[in-house]
């Protein structure tokens, strides 16, 4: 019997699947600074949609924090045991995020979590500025509690190999990982791979044309051998020209146009898409992420769940439903 969760509650329709919190965003005791992500994108993403119109609070789903009990859904107590709990209450927030848009996706065919994707946490282990395993945790959930879900495909378009959830789901049949990924940088993780079951691995400084080929091709293919009942991605955005960690050379427009292609893909299959937002290390990184989703929902690939989106065409965009 699953255990009592604050995280599965029923959230009313005039609120489309995108779940932010403020307590996303990294500001504690000045340590933001010093790391090499912007610490704030999260909410600059929300304020960008909010400029565009695209959104109000009114129309947003609030994430909560995930409880020990959530994340031993996963994780080993000993695990948990270790890490600094008051410092990573943003990143339990994040994870409640990704299991909260689970269940949203599933029931709307689509949502966003604003955070999430910490792809390098496994059960046991964290790395990667990943502290706790929301995807993971996000499929475990849907696995153990909706009904008529039982395969899950995790599309991976970060600049990085996802070694946290391959690990966690290396036996496990029902899940399959599609990776796309710079080989020559963090983690290198041998081990995991073997659980990649569409693995495309990138050179140094790949660019716009290669990138979205290999992108679109891939997707389709992975959906062809394997149609599951949900769609985990991981839409990193450290792939953006400049980022020194990711090393890979995509431009603005490329990001967007790539997750584009994903909804796409998917939605033209009929499978629910979860996105989350992942990795991604540049002070612009927010804009991109935000122009990305007034893109989806210009093309009626996302927006209000009044409205057929599959017979939307691109040159009808859906409105946002009017807020009391």
């Amino acid at each position: 019997m699953p255990h009592s969760t604050q995280l599965y509650q029923h959230v009313p329709e005039s609120r489309w699947p995108i779940v932010y919190s403020p307590r996303y965003n990294i500001t504690f005791m000045g340590l933001e600074k010093l790391h090499p992500f912007d610490a704030g994108k999260w909410g600059k993403v929300i304020n960008f949609l909010k400029e565009e119109k695209l959104l109000t609070d009114s129309m947003l789903v609030e994430a909560r924090e995930a409880s020990e009990e959530d994340l031993l859904v996963v994780h080993t107590r000993r695990y948990l045991n270790e890490l600094k709990r008051k410092v990573l209450r943003p990143l339990r927030t994040q994870t409640g995020g990704t299991i909260m848009a689970g269940k949203l996706a599933v029931e709307r065919g689509w949502a966003i979590n604003i955070g999430g994707g910490f792809h390098h946490c496994s059960s046991d282990r964290g790395g990667g500025f990943c502290a706790y395993a929301d995807i993971t945790l996000a499929i475990k959930f849907l696995f153990d509690r909706v009904e008529g879900i039982s395969r899950a495909t995790i599309i991976d378009l970060d600049a990085h190999q996802g070694n946290g959830h391959e690990r966690d789901f290396m036996e496990d049949k029902r899940v399959y990982i599609m990776d796309v990924y710079n080989r020559h940088i963090y983690p290198g993780d041998r081990f995991a791979k073997q659980a990649i079951r569409r693995k495309v691995e990138l050179e140094w400084g790949t660019e716009d044309e290669e990138y979205l080929g290999k992108v679109e091709q891939h997707v389709e293919k992975a959906l062809r051998e394997y149609l599951p009942d949900v769609v985990v991605y991981n839409a990193g955005t450290d792939i953006l020209e400049g980022d020194r960690l990711g090393g890979l050379a995509i431009s603005p427009g490329g990001i967007v146009k790539r997750d584009e292609l994903v909804f796409r893909v998917v939605r033209g299959h009929q499978v629910p898409i979860l996105m989350v937002t992942s990795g991604g290390y540049q002070k612009r990184t927010a804009r991109i992420i935000a122009d990305s989703i007034l893109n989806l929902h210009n093309l009626g690939l996302i927006g209000p769940p009044s409205r057929d989106v599959s017979a939307q065409s691109s040159d009808s965009p859906l409105l946002p439903p009017a807020v009391p």
